[in-house]
């Protein structure tokens, strides 16, 4: 089942509950978005340890066959 644009931001809310979020859908199927997480949380941090950490946000949802989102294009960074 697709994930709404809504769910996949309230999952990165609950995780940074500071951050600037915009997810777009990017194909209009549920399936294929993109996401800008900006939180002064990744200052410091790597790209790769700042989308690991909204990964883990997402709390299972991108594992497998049978995860309800697809795929995520994911930008991190931290407020300019």
């Amino acid at each position: 089942m697709p994930m709404e644009a809504h769910d996949i931001e309230a999952l990165i809310r609950a995780a940074f509950p500071d951050a600037k979020v915009t997810i777009t859908d990017l194909a209009g199927d549920g399936n294929h978005y993109a996401a800008e997480v900006i939180d002064e949380s990744f200052r410091g941090k790597n790209r790769v340890q700042q989308q690991r950490a909204v990964y883990a946000a997402l709390k299972g949802q991108m594992d497998g066959p049978s995860g309800a989102l697809h795929a995520l294009a994911l930008t991190t960074k931290a407020p300019d």
